[in-house]
This record gives structure tokens, C-alpha cells and sequence, in this order.
């Protein structure tokens, strides 16, 4: 079960299934940037979960490291086999991560929603 559970949607961002599809794919982050005619920061921003890439750019990064779309975005669909750790993970353990990953989640929809708001009254201040 742990197994499934490990690039859910409820225990893993974007940003974590991008990553285990590509260390899966055998590529570093360098790699996959020169493989998709981007910059380093552009990858490690989609693994920090502080940008995702446009559909076009999600179509080719499933292409390269071998996963759907689907999964890359959910969890679901055809993905890597989770990470082999000879380390048991509790339920404890577990459920922080979770919530590490929903507050980091809270945290990008934050930045977005003050950026939206400063560029609303850069707006306002012209009129």
C-alpha cells in the first residue's frame, strides 16, 4: 500500500513525482534541462513546486522520463515504482510529510494570490 501511496496526490507534489521520474529515468537535473532546451532554474523551479511547466513542456518532460501525464500531474496513471527504502516509514512519519507538502502547497498559492493583488493595485495607483 505504501508503495501506491507514495506519489498520491495526498502524499506527493508535482514537484516530487517530476523529481522520482527522473532520478527513475536516470537523469540528473542538468540533464533534463538540456534534454528539454531549458535552464537548470527552470527544473529545479518545478521541483521546488514554485513553477509548473506549460502543457507543451509537460507533454515532452512525460516523453523523457517515461510516466503519463496524468501521473506527473496526480499521482495516477503510469509512474515510477516508489523508492526503494529499507527504512520503515510510520504513519507518524508519514502524515507529517503530508502536511509539510499541503502547507508548501498553501505557501506557492499564497505567493500567488499577493502577486495577483500587487499587480492589482499597481493597477488602482495609475488610475
Amino acid at each position: 500500500m505504501q508503495d501506491q501511496d507514495w506519489y498520491s496526490a495526498d502524499t506527493a507534489t508535482f514537484g516530487d513525482r517530476l523529481a522520482g521520474a527522473r532520478d527513475a529515468a536516470g537523469l540528473d537535473q542538468k540533464g533534463l534541462a538540456e534534454k528539454l532546451g531549458v535552464k537548470l532554474a527552470v527544473i529545479q523551479a518545478w521541483e521546488d513546486d514554485l513553477k509548473e511547466p506549460r502543457a507543451n513542456r509537460l507533454q515532452m518532460v512525460s516523453g523523457i522520463v517515461g510516466v503519463s501525464m496524468s501521473w506527473l500531474l496526480t499521482g495516477e496513471g503510469d509512474g515510477p515504482d516508489a523508492p526503494d527504502d529499507d527504512t520503515p516509514m510510520g504513519s507518524d512519519l508519514i502524515d507529517l510529510l503530508a502536511e509539510m507538502r499541503a502547507l508548501r502547497g498553501q505557501i506557492v498559492h499564497a505567493g500567488e494570490k499577493l502577486g495577483r493583488l500587487e499587480k492589482r493595485l499597481r493597477s488602482a495607483l495609475k488610475d
